[in-house]
């Protein structure tokens, strides 16, 4: 009998000993295989499914959770070198109720790479109608949603496509003129006007575990400090599309798109909400001011110790704004009507 227990104790200690085995190991030698499966992990945790859609041959990739409703579908745009995991954190805090769909923007993650003709804003804007017309997201109004570059495309989504949305929300987005420029935003102007942006020179392309901590440091207020493990791996999912990345940011800071939203602003009838970090080091916090100039009636929200990655630094509030925001228009609707 004993020797039975003693064998059944070994067992089950070399059974519980295997997964331990294989985390330490991914841990070390498979970083980015880790942060892979973590991510599969929040999706699954949060209900989202990941699902891909074509338009001709171009194919998009995005994450959904929920139906159409009788509330507008939420459609998230992310920022430059993102992808669509980026909105994991404010998933989980948006109703279950909510429709949400969150796509890979053109040439990022799952999405097709074909050629700068996509990556500039007005043809992600093109993409991006492209995929409501795919997914059906144009069969009624929707709540479109962008951070960053993401919000220049839905900025500019709005001016042109005003009859799809029942709502808009900017985040922290890009393609303005601002009052004051952030040492980000003085960086790329002084590359440019040296006639050269070097990828390794651009804090947003980060090409060694050092350059993605201070990456992070610039992103977001809240002091985020990771093990060098998974530094490497996060650098690791990216190093492989930095080329992509210096070509899309090429293409953003090309004089059709540097200021496409600012240009946009006269033709947005859209009822608009703003979001901002008040300490964003990427897009100075003056924008804001900006866009209520060209939109007095405009929903502005400024938050404090939250930086260029709310998301990251507030994504319980940021949830609650996006949800009050469009309950709050829902509402008027149906007095109007």
């Amino acid at each position: 009998m004993g020797v039975c227990v003693v064998s059944m104790i070994a067992l089950a200690g070399s059974l519980l000993a295997v997964p331990v085995l294989v985390f330490t190991a991914t841990y070390f030698l498979w970083p980015a295989a880790l942060i892979k499966t973590y991510n599969w992990c929040s999706r699954w945790r949060r209900g989202l499914q990941v699902r891909c859609v074509f338009w001709g041959d171009y194919r998009f990739c995005y994450s959904q959770r929920g139906v159409p409703g009788p509330c507008p579908s939420l459609l998230l745009l992310h920022g430059f070198s993102a992808n669509k995991d980026m909105w994991l954190p404010i998933m989980q805090y948006l109703p279950e109720r909510q429709h949400v769909v969150s796509v890979d923007m053109p040439g990022h993650e799952g999405s097709s790479r074909t050629g700068p003709e996509d990556w500039s804003i007005q043809g992600q804007v093109d993409r991006i109608h492209q995929f409501v017309q795919a997914v059906g997201l144009d069969k009624q109004r929707f709540h479109l949603a962008g951070s960053s570059m993401g919000g220049n495309v839905a900025g500019v989504y709005a001016a042109q496509h005003p009859d799809q949305l029942a709502a808009l929300t900017l985040i922290c987005p890009a393609g303005l003129e601002v009052p004051r420029d952030s040492g980000f935003v003085r960086l790329l102007k002084e590359m440019k006007e040296r006639g050269e942006v070097r990828p390794e020179d651009v804090p947003l392309i980060p090409h060694t575990t050092q350059q993605m901590g201070d990456m992070l440091k610039l992103c977001c207020h809240r002091n985020i400090v990771l093990p060098k493990q998974i530094l490497k791996g996060l650098l690791a999912s990216r190093l492989p599309n930095n080329d992509f990345y210096s070509q899309v940011l090429q293409e953003i800071l090309s004089e059709q798109s540097v200021r496409s939203l600012h240009d946009s602003l006269h033709l947005i009838t859209t009822p608009l909400q703003v979001i901002w970090g008040t300490d964003d080091q990427v897009i100075d916090v003056s924008g804001a001011g900006v866009l209520q100039e060209a939109h007095p009636g405009c929903q502005v929200e400024l938050l404090e110790r939250c930086g260029h990655a709310v998301m990251l630094d507030r994504p319980r509030k940021a949830a609650q704004l996006l949800t009050d925001f469009l309950s709050t228009q829902d509402v008027q609707t149906k007095k109007r009507s």
